[in-house]
């Protein structure tokens, strides 16, 4: 009986040895998990076109309208050109046309220019001058701008000498009196190149004395400036 134990026990042991030299040689590999996450479904992109934008384009002027049409884009490929161009929008050019229209009217107004909407269209009579001068010395001038005024002067309805052209010299022409009244007229003949005829006129007696000083402002073609001369 001993003895069968003892078998027993033997053939245990050598089992047991064997078993565990088997399983410690042979090598095990990790399985990975499975991937249980839930798979996305596949979606298709949609056709819907992005929105009608385009960019303002730096090189054009602010005022130029944008084509409703056209996608996002930054400004257009354009031709080489050597040929100078200025498109930039100038925010100076609107104070320098309203710096320019106050200068116009303050020479204007201060009869330093010449302006075709203020002509003067009616006669002047500059009034009586008495004198015992055998003769009078008219000396005229433009005294604003020399652009072409010419001027007409007549003499109890003779004309004195010819047409005469101002300039910002003096010119000037004589005439004789008569005994008692003389009419003297002088007429803006015509208009200049930047407007209306101006013209000062200074007349001296046979003593080269200063009689009368006068002069007209921006006067339309064949208005008349006359002086009644009584010779005593």
């Amino acid at each position: 009986m001993k003895q069968f134990l003892l078998f027993i026990m033997i053939c245990f042991t050598w089992i047991n040895t064997y078993g565990q030299s088997d399983f410690g040689s042979v090598k095990f590999k990790a399985i990975a998990p499975l991937n249980t996450a839930p798979v996305p479904k596949e979606t298709k992109p949609s056709n819907t076109d992005a929105p009608l934008i385009k960019a303002p384009d730096l090189f054009k002027k602010p005022d130029v309208v944008l084509p409703s049409g056209s996608k996002y884009k930054i400004g257009e490929t354009k031709s080489f050109s050597m040929e100078q161009t200025n498109n930039f929008a100038n925010p100076g050019d609107r104070v320098k046309e309203k710096m320019t229209k106050d200068l116009d009217k303050t020479l204007i107004k201060e009869g330093l220019r010449e302006d075709d909407r203020l002509l003067v269209k009616i006669d002047k009579n500059f009034g009586e001058i008495r004198t015992k001068s055998k003769y009078f010395v008219v000396k005229y001038r433009d005294f604003v701008y020399i652009d072409g005024d010419l001027i007409k002067a007549t003499i109890n309805g003779q004309m004195i000498g010819d047409i005469k052209e101002l300039y910002s010299s003096y010119g000037q022409f004589i005439f004789d009196l008569k005994e008692g009244f003389n009419t003297f007229e002088m007429e803006a003949y015509s208009k200049g190149t930047s407007g209306g005829n101006t013209c000062e006129f200074k007349i001296y007696d046979d003593k080269g004395v200063l009689v009368r000083s006068e002069f007209w402002d921006n006067w339309d073609k064949g208005v008349k400036g006359k002086f009644v001369i009584v010779k005593e």
